[in-house]
């Protein structure tokens, strides 16, 4: 997994809320046992309609906006637990989701998949969307050292939360089994330390 320390990009605006899973991925892709490939099916049904036509209004097919960054409204990620609902947003190049609110388990699934949910209060994430909307190249910089995200051209810097355990490992690149084996030396001291009765 690569490690995850400091980015700076411009982002993509979805303010709209609760947004599910089956929207993020729809069902009908969730075929493949890999995590690559999703990606190109990402938000599938709002880039084109059911006859396959190009949505021009959709966000992702604006080529106004791109970057590392998707900026989404309230309750991003509900619905189902699919983990492949993180795996396409990765696989289309998203490093850092930002919401006022996540659903648990896409939450866990993102930190699993080094996508990095940053959640913040409404009205920052209000901010964010204005500061899109005036200039859809504005950058933002995100510091995970710091738990900071920083609005480059107006100066605005917002704090966010996450446990020190998942801010770990995307620092190390680390996912649950890799950690493990980091510290398998510590592992094996530890049972031998114990008394078998």
């Amino acid at each position: 997994m690569n490690r995850f320390i400091k980015i700076q990009s411009t982002a993509v605006p979805l303010p709209i809320s609760n947004v599910d899973t089956d929207q993020i991925i729809p069902s009908r892709f969730l075929k493949a046992t890999t995590r690559e490939g999703f990606g190109q099916n990402l938000f599938k049904d709002w880039k084109e309609d059911s006859t396959g036509k190009r949505n021009e209004s959709f966000v992702l097919n604006n080529p106004i906006y791109s970057g590392q960054i998707l900026v989404a409204g309230d309750n991003f990620g509900c619905g189902s637990s699919r983990e492949h609902a993180a795996w396409a947003l990765v696989d289309y190049g998203f490093k850092v989701m930002v919401s006022s609110f996540f659903a648990d388990i896409f939450k866990g699934n993102a930190l699993n998949n080094t996508l990095l949910p940053i959640q913040i209060n409404p009205k920052q994430l209000d901010n964010i969307f204005k500061a899109i909307e005036q200039n859809p190249k504005q950058e933002f910089e995100i510091d995970l050292h710091a738990q900071s995200f920083h609005i480059v051209g107006t100066g605005e810097t917002y704090s966010f939360d996450i446990s020190s355990y998942k801010k770990m490992c995307l620092l190390e690149g680390y996912d649950d089994i890799t950690y493990l084996l980091s510290i398998q030396d510590k592992i094996e001291a530890f049972e031998q330390q114990q008394v078998i009765f």
